[in-house]
């Protein structure tokens, strides 16, 4: 398999920048960017062969620098909220950046998804990968030390888009990455994902206050909207009348998982009838925040198609939201030198 680098276009400042695309022997395309290290399409082939492009995102570079809803973006240095936008890391307290409410939400506005990285390509028979790297400063987004960060996109010929995360620093800080892209089986642009069958092996979440902060109680799904053990469409529940759901106007909610420090597990699936592409999630991550793009609006997309509410789905493999300020949660917080892996797989098929 191979890597094909073409010019993406150039950034506000003239900073040229690329797109890298990698196919497999069963027609499936991946396409990322080293401006944001964002995934800018993954394109399938469906129940009748035909290649669908199921991750929502723009046709330029420009659309990438205007993303506010960070669509196929990898965030870091932490990914989803931080509670009054503070952190105490060996004994020293760092204020954030308040840019959601009083909250810090995806590391402040200063995000990971408007920087450019270095890339590296590599080619084997049954795998492609890009690799795409960079040195957070010490106090970027307001956090302590020096980072190296990695974030390595591959494609192999199993239809597997496989993530690998890699962060070194030279103080504590947090560290707590994510990818953030919008799925929709249908086809980016064809409306909303409601009638995409999803499955979710999860027996608990997290519940929040009103301000998605989680409250550190963890609840079994049982008998409410947020049980996915069984396959059911994404919109049957989703407007219940349930204190959760309304408190984030539909899903956007961190899942408990069944991982163990090193091991990878299936978390969730998420199938399109019309399509029938199929998608499963694995990851060795604590967490996953599935969001159904409850805030998407009027945004002006691939091909000139507008996305809207619920036109897209994320899962949003990670450490639990605030887990820096949580004791009872597993602790994203890196010591210095110490080097933090992690994977989380999307893998693809049709029927």
């Amino acid at each position: 398999m191979n890597v094909v680098t073409k010019e993406f276009g150039k950034t506000k400042d003239g900073t040229v920048v690329h797109l890298y695309t990698i196919k497999n022997r069963n027609g499936m395309e991946l396409v990322v960017s080293d401006y944001g290290a964002v995934i800018q399409s993954i394109r399938v082939p469906d129940k009748d062969g035909k290649p669908v492009d199921v991750v929502l995102g723009y046709d330029d570079v420009k659309g990438y620098e205007d993303n506010a809803e960070s669509l196929g973006s990898f965030v870091g240095r932490n990914a989803n909220r931080i509670k009054d936008a503070k952190v105490t890391i060996d004994g020293k307290v760092y204020e954030l950046e308040k840019n959601d409410g009083e909250n810090n939400l995806h590391s402040g506005s200063d995000r990971s998804h408007y920087k450019v990285y270095e890339a590296e390509t590599m080619e084997d028979v049954d795998m492609a990968s890009v690799e795409f790297s960079r040195l957070f400063p010490d106090m970027e987004q307001k956090l302590p030390g020096n980072t190296d960060f990695t974030v390595t996109y591959s494609l192999t010929e199993n239809n597997e888009v496989i993530l690998e995360y890699f962060a070194v620093s030279d103080k504590a800080t947090v560290i707590n990455p994510t990818n953030h892209s919008y799925f929709n089986l249908n086809g980016e642009g064809n409306g909303d994902i409601l009638d995409n069958i999803m499955t979710i092996y999860s027996d608990a979440f997290t519940p929040t206050d009103d301000h998605l902060i989680p409250t550190g109680e963890i609840r079994d799904v049982t008998g409410t909207p947020l049980d996915f053990r069984t396959a059911k469409p994404v919109g049957r529940d989703i407007n219940e009348d349930y204190l959760p759901l309304k408190q984030a106007g539909g899903y956007d909610h961190n899942f408990v998982l069944k991982t163990r420090d090193g091991e990878s597990v299936k978390c969730a699936e998420l199938v399109s009838p019309k399509t029938g592409i199929k998608m499963e999630v694995f990851t060795d991550l604590p967490g996953m925040q599935v969001y159904s793009g409850n805030f998407l609006e009027n945004k002006k997309g691939k091909g000139g198609k507008i996305y809207n509410k619920r036109d897209g789905i994320c899962f949003e493999t990670q450490f639990f939201p605030n887990a820096c300020n949580e004791p009872e949660f597993k602790s994203p917080i890196l010591p210095a030198g110490k080097e933090f892996e992690s994977a989380t797989i999307y893998k693809f098929s049709s029927k």
